[in-house]
């Protein structure tokens, strides 16, 4: 996995966050965690589960995807895949309206699920918000009810990371996911509004640090 410099965001919500490094960008997919969001906030300063559902994102957090709109401008996106929390769909409004790309939702993305922010919002609430989405890939209630083991995140990035090699347009592909998700997938840890560039056809991480 290559890391590409993102925009500095906020460094809780998920334990051990780190920066990302800055390298050039390549032609590779880009996984992009959503930008801050009211329950980072708030765990940031007190460390407690503040008891959001589905949360919005901060107005820094709205200003973190705006910039990141900006910034990857010119990366060659034709396509982007959000998770279906509302963090990541207000992540990818403003760089599908840049970009001027689709996106199409899917929970396979989603955050591995452990706080009540990860309780989403039913699909027929979310189409209403966006209607210009693609929400063929999700039920009405997509999240699941108990909270998901190390274990059964890290299969379903692996089985994202298989589905992605099947497809010819991957380096085209931004992704707008998770903490989690993206340590499942890659190893590394990204702050809020970060992104890494990486490739579905390298191995998998040998170690995913959860709690460093």
């Amino acid at each position: 996995m290559v890391a590409a410099r993102g925009i500095a965001g906020d460094q809780g919500g998920r334990a051990g966050l780190r920066p990302v490094a800055g390298l050039a960008m390549a032609a590779l997919m880009i996984l992009m965690r959503h930008g801050q969001s009211e329950f980072n906030l708030h765990y940031t300063a007190t460390r407690r589960d503040p008891g959001i559902v589905d949360p919005k994102l901060t107005e820094a957090g709205q200003a973190q995807a705006e910039a990141a709109a900006r910034a990857l401008a010119g990366a060659g996106i034709r396509r982007i895949l959000a998770s279906p929390y509302t963090r990541a769909l207000q992540t990818a409004a403003p760089l599908a309206a840049a970009l001027g790309v689709p996106v199409a939702v899917n929970p396979i993305v989603r955050e591995r699920f452990a706080f009540t922010c990860d309780i989403g919002s039913p699909r027929s609430a979310l189409q209403q918000a966006w209607p210009e989405h693609d929400f063929g890939a999700i039920e009405e209630v997509w999240w699941p009810d108990a909270e998901e083991t190390a274990e059964v995140i890290i299969a379903r990035a692996a089985r994202f990371r298989a589905q992605m090699k099947g497809r010819n347009d991957w380096a085209d592909t931004l992704v707008v996911s998770h903490w989690g998700f993206i340590l499942a997938l890659t190893g590394q840890s990204v702050t809020n509004g970060t992104w890494l560039r990486c490739d579905p056809h390298a191995p998998a991480p040998e170690t995913i640090v959860w709690h460093p």
